[in-house]
């Protein structure tokens, strides 16, 4: 069911993304997404980074619409359906994030939870420049231990997070490895997590439009990222030929990513 909400509060998190706070009273988890409308406009999936009964969501321009929401002012009004999806185990203690550029959004809410249960956390922070780090700040309020890394150098580890989360994972035990960023970041995770005999967890972002794997538009191997995922292990997901190599456009269609 959709319910229309109003947006209470529009924060500019870096130069690029956007967070939108809304009341909505749905129980939600830490890794589940919305399927959130722009009157006039389409319908977009977007992972909450805040979960509870004041919502939100960060967003980054990757589209015409995603490109008009950013824009939008406090009291829009907007199509809130959902939540949906699959959610993060907070059971582990011992935890390790690693997100690349906005997909730190997703992992924001999970470390929270984990910190909030006594779990440790420590969060490897990616992004392509010191100003475009997401939620470092807030992650480190909460209790995290934060690392990050800039492909410019402007701050942390010069270079790409993988390298970054590689080290970590041959430094420190952890549980398992949570991480959300473009599939080929995700694979490199694996891969460095496999080698210590950490698991993975993927948060896999893909195209939605129906969020109810009914219109095969978000389809990977043979899963439905809306209804299987979007929260995934690593060992499921890594094997197949598909992922970080090809996408779905629009239409569906397979293309080269």
């Amino acid at each position: 069911m959709r319910q229309i909400v109003r947006v209470t509060e529009r924060v500019q998190e870096t130069p690029s993304t956007v967070t939108l706070r809304f009341d909505h009273a749905g129980a939600a988890a830490p890794g589940q997404f919305v399927m959130l409308w722009l009157p006039g406009d389409d319908e977009l999936p977007m992972s909450l980074s805040w979960v509870g009964d004041r919502k939100g969501v960060t967003v980054k321009a990757m589209g015409d619409t995603s490109r008009r929401i950013l824009d939008i002012p406090v009291g829009t009004r907007l199509g809130v359906r959902g939540p949906y999806g699959t959610k993060f185990d907070l059971s582990r203690q011992r935890v390790l994030l690693v997100g690349g550029g906005s997909g730190t959004a997703v992992l924001a809410p999970a470390a929270e939870a984990a910190l909030a249960q006594g779990a440790h956390v420590t969060a490897a922070l990616g992004a392509t420049t010191a100003n475009e780090l997401l939620f470092e700040d807030r992650l480190r309020s909460a209790g995290a231990k934060i690392a990050v890394a800039t492909d410019d150098g402007t701050v942390g580890h010069h270079g790409f997070v993988t390298e970054l989360a590689d080290r970590l994972l041959h430094e420190a035990t952890f549980d398992v490895v949570w991480t959300c960023g473009p599939e080929k970041m995700m694979r490199k995770v694996a891969d460095s997590g496999r080698s210590v005999g950490a698991p993975v967890v993927f948060s896999v972002e893909r195209h939605m439009k129906c969020a109810l794997g009914m219109c095969d538009a978000c389809s990977l191997g043979p899963f439905h990222v809306c209804v299987d995922g979007p929260v995934f292990p690593a060992e499921q997901i890594a094997r197949l030929d598909e992922f970080g190599r090809f996408k779905r456009d629009p239409s569906g269609r397979l293309v080269a990513a």
